[in-house]
């Protein structure tokens, strides 16, 4: 592997960091802001789940329809925004492998729109990516011919976890 590009928030960096730290040679990191987080994200940012319906009311509109709320993207515009990175990296790196570290919602949106599939919020949890899950994608050129998603791997808890 080549390179990484991440997405520039600390979670994804951290990640990105992880996975160079296991390569040798350890392949070179570069940011990218099209791999962010989605921007509804922000509004959601320090609310416990189970208080978002009441705390962050205009959650429930985004649950609806994403991308009717200033500063939400709708599936395609999200997805599409993860793909555009996939074909820059295809056109500027021919040949070469490389990992993208993003988020749940953009990946789950950039395989629906991979996939041709109805851009809605149940898609977005009926095949979804989990944490350490990757999405694989064989490119021609600019365009991706194949793809398919590789679970994160089973890891035991340590026993310090169980009790």
């Amino acid at each position: 592997m080549s390179r990484i590009v991440h997405s520039p928030l600390a979670r994804a960096v951290e990640t990105a960091q992880i996975i160079a730290g296991k390569l040798a040679p350890a392949p070179l990191l570069e940011p990218d802001p099209d791999l962010r987080e989605a921007e509804f994200s922000r509004y959601l940012q320090g609310v416990p789940y189970w208080q978002i319906p009441v705390r962050r009311p205009l959650w429930l509109v985004h649950k609806a329809r994403r991308g009717l709320l200033p500063g939400d993207e709708s599936l395609e515009v999200m997805g599409e925004r993860i793909l555009r990175v996939v074909r820059r990296l295809a056109r500027e790196h021919a040949g070469e492998t490389i990992a993208l570290v993003s988020h749940a919602d953009p990946l789950n949106a950039a395989w629906i729109v991979l996939d041709g599939r109805p851009q809605n919020e149940r898609e977005m949890h009926r095949k979804s990516i989990h944490k350490a899950g990757m999405l694989q994608l064989e490119v021609d050129g600019e365009t991706p011919k194949s793809w398919e998603y590789v679970p994160p791997p089973h890891v035991d808890k340590p026993e310090s976890a169980a009790a």
